[in-house]
C-alpha cells in the first residue's frame, strides 16, 4: 500500500496574532463552534494521552462535554485502561483534529474526577441504552465474545426494566484544568500557524511557534 503520495496544500484558513484571544478558552469555543455549525460528525471529540504503567504512551478517543470556568470535562468507566493511567499520573493531554476547517488544539493539563453531582446530572441525560450499557460493559476487561456482552446488556435490561438506571460508582467524569494550549492552522507551502498558550500566574502568556 502506497501511501507516500498522500497530500494536501493547507488554504482553508489562517491565524494571525490580532486574532487571538486573551483567554485561551474563548479561541477553542469558537473553533468548537464553528465546528459544530459545520455539520461535520463529532467535533467535540478529542484524543485523551496518558501515560501507562510501563511507561508507555496511550490514547483514545473520548468525547468533550463540557467547557466551564477553564475546565474540560469529559466521562468514563472509573475502571477502564485510561482511569487506571490517570489514577497514577494525572499529567495527560488533549487533542482536537477538524479536518475540514485545517485546524488542530493540543492541550496539557492535570485532570481529577469531578464531584458526584456533575457525573450524576450528566449520566440521567444520557439515553436509556447508553446508561444500560454502562452496567453490561466492564470496560477494558477481556471478554470471551461479542455474545457475552450482549447477553450483560440483556440481564441488565431486564433487572432494569420499568424502573430506573442509576449511575454505577464506577462511572463518571473527569475535569482537565489545562496548563498549555496551543492552536494550530494550516497554511499553504506549510508555513502553519501555531501559538502557544502557557498559564502565567492567573492569566496566560502567548508565543508564536514555527511550523
Amino acid at each position: 500500500m502506497d501511501i507516500g503520495y498522500i497530500r494536501r496544500e493547507y488554504i482553508t484558513g489562517r491565524l494571525s496574532r490580532g486574532e487571538l484571544t486573551p483567554d485561551p478558552f474563548d479561541l477553542l469555543r469558537l473553533w468548537l463552534s464553528e465546528a459544530m455549525e459545520s455539520g461535520r460528525e463529532d467535533p467535540n471529540a478529542m484524543t485523551l494521552s496518558t501515560i501507562g504503567a510501563d511507561g508507555y504512551p496511550e490514547a483514545r478517543i473520548v468525547l468533550l462535554k463540557s467547557i466551564e470556568e477553564g475546565v474540560l470535562t469529559f466521562f468514563t468507566n472509573y475502571k477502564s485502561r485510561k482511569a487506571r493511567d490517570m489514577e497514577m499520573n494525572p499529567k495527560v493531554s488533549l487533542t482536537f483534529y477538524w479536518p475540514h476547517f485545517q485546524r488542530q488544539v493540543r492541550i496539557r493539563g492535570q485532570v481529577s474526577k469531578v464531584p458526584g453531582v456533575i457525573s450524576d446530572e450528566y449520566f440521567f441525560s444520557r439515553p436509556r441504552e447508553s446508561r444500560i450499557s454502562t452496567w453490561a460493559s466492564n470496560q477494558s476487561e477481556e471478554i470471551t465474545s461479542r455474545s457475552e456482552l450482549e447477553e450483560n446488556y440483556l440481564r441488565y435490561e431486564k433487572e432494569f426494566k420499568g424502573g430506573e438506571i442509576p449511575r454505577p460508582e464506577y462511572w463518571g467524569g473527569y475535569s482537565v484544568v489545562p496548563l498549555s494550549v496551543e492552536f494550530w492552522q494550516g497554511r499553504e507551502k506549510r508555513l502553519h500557524d501555531r501559538f502557544l498558550y502557557e498559564k502565567d500566574g492567573e492569566g496566560w502568556s502567548v508565543k508564536r511557534l514555527a511550523p
